[in-house]
């Protein structure tokens, strides 16, 4: 009898270990995250995109003492983020943040899939390949004024006395053209006011956004020739701009988040407030006045485009100066031409020289 008793308290114990958290009463649950991310091509702490959006996701849900939780797709694939936002579906998600513009197609499927969830797409909105947006109730598409934070970054440099500037984007999308423009323009309106007419700037696409051999090698024979500081907008292709500008000694702007703590050869960073942006839509949600439908375009006037002063190193910029420019900005003062313009050679500028490297 002892034998068969002992047996059935093991037989008891495997069954109850397995039925999840115990609720009050012998009740079993499974924790559910409401507040859902998944990644593009990196991971959360990528020191860019996916890192900024995924602060903005935790300082919500850690302020309110709610749970969320962050996927990352097997491959850089339509089906594989689709899949990924059904795994966070079903873990109870019910808002989904999806940073970056390959979310575009993905978004546009489920959002229709699943109307009583909520989407947030950064840097793209949902169209089903012919980029007709199609934004949905339960949907807001965010965009940046990445013009301005181009701008912003092109304007410190000339003032703080840079003269041999670089540009490399990683794919020609819209956000990076914007930046390249943005950066152009600041720069020479910055040469406007200093009087000079010798500044040149560099200009390419790299074709990736990924780190290589080949990119940091087009970096150090830019470094190894004029070019003093290179702004990289190229996602995971910026460290190997970083690494040439430390073997080099020169420097390089950063990208959409403070990259000043990746290396001492980050001047300062070309900064979208993704944790900001995303925060306040959270927060919006939460009060249910979730902006759907929208395609919201946020720049200087609501503080979600900047350079990180605090740990910028110029040596002659100031933050008076930098609080001047980013008033203008915010008061629609300066206009920036963007990606409409079909080449950078094609911009109105008057104080700088642009090569176009292909």
């Amino acid at each position: 009898m002892k034998k068969i008793l002992c047996f059935m308290s093991m037989i008891l114990a495997v069954v109850f270990t397995g039925c999840g958290e115990k609720e009050e009463g012998g009740a079993s649950k499974t924790k559910v995250y409401e507040y859902a991310l998944v990644t593009d091509v990196g991971t959360i702490d990528d020191k860019s995109f996916n890192q900024g959006a995924w602060e903005g996701v935790q300082d919500y849900t850690k302020e309110n003492n709610l749970p969320a939780k962050y996927y990352k797709p097997i491959e850089k694939s339509d089906e594989a983020y689709m899949t990924s936002i059904k795994l966070a579906i079903k873990g109870g998600a019910k808002v989904v943040v999806c940073p970056g513009f390959l979310f575009e197609n993905p978004v546009w499927n489920l959002q229709q899939e699943y109307p009583d969830v909520k989407f947030i797409i950064l840097d793209g909105a949902p169209h089903s390949g012919n980029y007709e947006y199609d934004i949905k109730d339960n949907t807001v598409a965010i965009f940046y004024s990445d013009q301005q934070a181009g701008f912003l970054a092109g304007y410190a440099a000339v003032k703080d006395g840079y003269k041999n500037l670089g540009f490399m984007g990683g794919i020609a999308v819209p956000p990076v053209v914007n930046f390249g423009y943005g950066y152009v323009q600041g720069a020479d309106y910055a040469a406007k006011e200093l009087g000079i007419d010798d500044v040149k700037i560099k200009y390419t696409y790299l074709g990736s956004f990924g780190p290589s051999p080949e990119n940091m090698a087009k970096a150090a024979a830019w470094y190894n020739g004029e070019t003093d500081v290179i702004f990289a907008c190229a996602g995971g292709a910026g460290n190997s701009v970083m690494k040439a500008a430390e073997t080099a000694g020169k420097a390089m702007i950063g990208v959409d988040v403070d990259q000043s703590s990746e290396s001492e050869s980050v001047v300062t960073s070309s900064m979208k407030n993704l944790r900001k942006s995303v925060y306040d839509v959270l927060k919006l949600y939460e009060k249910g006045e979730f902006p759907g439908g929208q395609l919201l375009v946020l720049g200087a006037e609501s503080g979600n485009v900047g350079l990180p002063m605090e740990t910028s190193k110029f040596t002659k910029f100031t933050k008076d100066d930098y609080d001047m420019i980013y008033d203008k900005l915010a008061n629609d003062e300066i206009e920036i031409q963007t990606n409409k313009i079909p080449e950078v050679t094609e911009l109105k500028l008057e104080n700088v020289q642009v090569e176009l490297v292909k």
